[in-house]
C-alpha cells in the first residue's frame, strides 16, 4: 500500500518561491501518476496539476505559467515548484497517486497524502 507524505510547506511572502515534496512510501512512485490538488481556507479542493507515470504533464490554467511538477522515481519523489507566489495560493495542498490514465480532477485519485500547508503573506 502506497503512502504519500508531502512536505515543503510554511509560510513565504508575496513573490517568494517554495518546493513541495510528494514522498512515496511503502511501495515505487515508478509508475503512478502524481496530481496536485490544494485547499484554500473555506474553499473547495481545486486541481491543480498531474505528472504521468512517463513525465508528461499538465497543469490547470490558472496556475501553469507559476508552478512546475517534476519527479524523481530514484528518490520515490515527486516535486512541486512554486514560483512568484500570491496570498490566494494560501491553501493545504495535497499529492494523490493512481496508476493508469491520468486524473485531471480532485476525485478519483487511488491514494491521498495528508497535506501540507502553504501560507503566503501580502
Amino acid at each position: 500500500q502506497v503512502r504519500l507524505v508531502e512536505s515543503g510547506g510554511g509560510l513565504v511572502q508575496t513573490g517568494g518561491s517554495l518546493r513541495l515534496s510528494c514522498l512515496a512510501s511503502g511501495g515505487t512512485l515508478s509508475g503512478l501518476n502524481i496530481g496536485w490538488i490544494r485547499q484554500p481556507p473555506g474553499k473547495a479542493r481545486e486541481f491543480l496539476g498531474a505528472i504521468s507515470g512517463s513525465g508528461g504533464t499538465t497543469y490547470s490554467n490558472h496556475i501553469k505559467d507559476r508552478f512546475t511538477l517534476s519527479r524523481d522515481n530514484v528518490k520515490n519523489t515527486a516535486y512541486l515548484q512554486m514560483d512568484d507566489l500570491k496570498p490566494e495560493d494560501t491553501a493545504v495542498y495535497i499529492c494523490a497517486a493512481n496508476l493508469g490514465r491520468v486524473r485531471v480532477a480532485v476525485t478519483g485519485w487511488d491514494h491521498y497524502g495528508q497535506g501540507t500547508q502553504v501560507t503566503v503573506s501580502s
